[in-house]
């Protein structure tokens, strides 16, 4: 009999946090974060990294595992990920994955083979330096004669994703896209209770954008100012993470502090609008309009679909 699974997703700066907190109490659950920056440790303010407080004793996984100098990979999330689900089915709770990285949410609930390619480092170094030498376009353009469907996916300033592919294509021979061709993409061992908050996009973008100015309050200049200090660089995979990449460029006098403010709020923005059209992409995800409905109202829907179930 397939065990249950609950995620909650949504765009940037929707409320997730607080609906997934009162959730998990109401059905005995333990959250994982899907979120690609929260893994790293040190790096809080930028992440909008729930806080001990916040977590109000729900047990969260996934958070402040790596330093920011490390790499990490998707199939090390998705293992990680597994192991927790496994651990917390074990103990008779709910694993709840709360986040706005579609592809973390997808390596665990999707049929998606991340392992038959293997690594070739030599070759995603050459990418990433011909990336910064002639820009991401450039590295993308290169997708489309060998994976027409990954690059029309695969947003190119998805740097990380577009190298992936041109690798996988290397390794194996077979394009990117074919993984989730080959397989059934929604064949996995769980039962998958997938909702996505959403809200009108103009109320979105001004909490966005004042999410933006209270962590610039909290200190997150000071935060990349130390991560800086740290020998952390722009180049490396945990700086590129929006409201980082931009501080560094300010701290290197490329442009200046209000130029790096406005870039963080757009590129927030943008971002949001990529991970509303992805969720969208998942036939299972039930789109839950926080304009329509009020927070209790989503809280009832989900808690009562879960122990109908």
């Amino acid at each position: 009999m397939k065990k249950n699974i609950l995620v909650i997703a949504g765009p940037t700066s929707v409320g997730k946090t607080d609906i997934s907190i009162k959730i998990a109490k109401k059905l005995n659950g333990e959250i994982i974060s899907t979120d690609s920056m929260q893994i790293y440790k040190e790096m809080n303010i930028g992440s909008a990294k729930i806080s001990k407080e916040e977590m109000n004793d729900v047990p969260h996984h996934l958070i402040d595992i790596i330093a920011p100098e490390e790499e990490f990979s998707v199939s090390e999330y998705r293992e990680l990920c597994l192991k927790a689900i496994s651990d917390i089915h074990n103990r008779g709770k709910l694993p709840i994955l709360v986040g706005g990285t579609g592809l973390y949410i997808d390596s665990v609930t999707c049929n998606m083979n991340f392992t038959e390619s293997e690594k070739d480092d030599e070759y995603r170094d050459y990418l990433w330096a011909l990336a910064e030498k002639e820009g991401n376009e450039k590295l993308h353009s290169l997708l489309k004669e060998i994976d027409p469907k990954s690059y029309e996916n695969i947003h190119m300033n998805n740097r990380k994703r577009v190298i992936r592919a041109l690798e996988v294509y290397k390794t194996t021979g077979k394009p990117f896209s074919s993984y989730n061709e080959v397989n059934k993409k929604y064949d996995v061992p769980y039962n998958i209770f997938y909702y996505v908050l959403n809200m009108d996009r103009v109320s979105l973008y001004e909490r966005i954008n004042h999410r933006v100015d209270l962590m610039l309050e909290k200190g997150l200049l000071e935060e990349v100012i130390a991560l800086k200090k740290s020998g952390l660089t722009p180049s490396m995979q945990s700086m590129q993470g929006i409201g980082y990449k931009e501080l560094m460029y300010y701290l290197e006098g490329s442009i200046p502090l209000e130029k790096a403010i406005e870039m963080i709020k757009q590129g927030t923005r943008n971002y949001a609008k990529r991970q509303l059209t992805w969720f969208r992409r998942d036939k299972r995800a039930v789109f839950l309009d926080k304009d329509i409905l009020s927070e209790e109202e989503i809280i009832d829907k989900i808690t009562n679909d879960i122990m109908n179930s």
